[in-house]
């Protein structure tokens, strides 16, 4: 059987934050994993509100740009292989579309099709403060194997600008999926 290139599905929704997602796209541009993005239409007007650039030059960071509503889609099926999805970042409604497994769109689709397959699932949640509801939705996710990591900086790492602050929390979030990167500050490195 031929080897296949790793693949990691990147999905970008309409909460505050865009810049993490395509950042995101960035650096997985320097290894060697195919990416699969999918964006929701709130993804693009907030792309539109939040950053001098266009939702084509965000699709061409990736290796493939799926339609959200392609339910005909690769990663709409388990049956396509991939090391896990990564959701940044995540609006509240689409994490609340996926815990309850009432998916509308393909971005929601395939992370459901990531958690029924049991690959990791990590969502980046952009929303605060946060009530009940959405405690006990994240609640939920977590019992069903997705991981829930807001965008924390990380102080100890001394970031001098924005963009070493967002590069360290991605790190961060592809180490969850064995991706090294060089933009991470370790803590206590030099000890190791």
């Amino acid at each position: 059987m031929p080897v296949t290139k790793d693949k990691i599905i990147i999905g970008l929704s309409g909460a505050s934050g865009i810049c993490y997602g395509v950042r995101l796209l960035e650096l997985l541009q320097q290894v060697d994993i195919e990416t699969h993005l999918v964006m929701s239409r709130s993804a693009k007007v907030t792309l539109g509100y939040e950053m001098d650039i266009k939702v084509a030059e965000v699709q061409a960071l990736a290796d493939f740009v799926h339609g959200t509503d392609d339910i005909g889609a690769s990663i709409a099926s388990g049956s396509v292989r991939t090391r896990g999805m990564l959701i940044v970042p995540c609006s509240v409604r689409s994490m609340s579309e996926i815990a309850t497994g009432v998916t509308s769109s393909l971005l929601t689709r395939a992370a459901d099709v990531t958690l029924k397959e049991r690959r990791r699932l990590v969502m980046m949640v952009r929303e605060t403060p946060l009530h009940t509801g959405h405690l006990r939705t994240m609640t939920t996710l977590s019992e069903m194997g997705a991981i829930i990591a807001p965008p924390v900086p990380a102080m100890y790492a001394r970031p001098k600008t924005l963009e070493e602050m967002i590069d360290h929390t991605l790190g961060r979030l592809l180490d969850l999926f064995d991706i090294e990167i060089s933009q991470v500050q370790r803590w206590k490195s030099e000890e190791i």
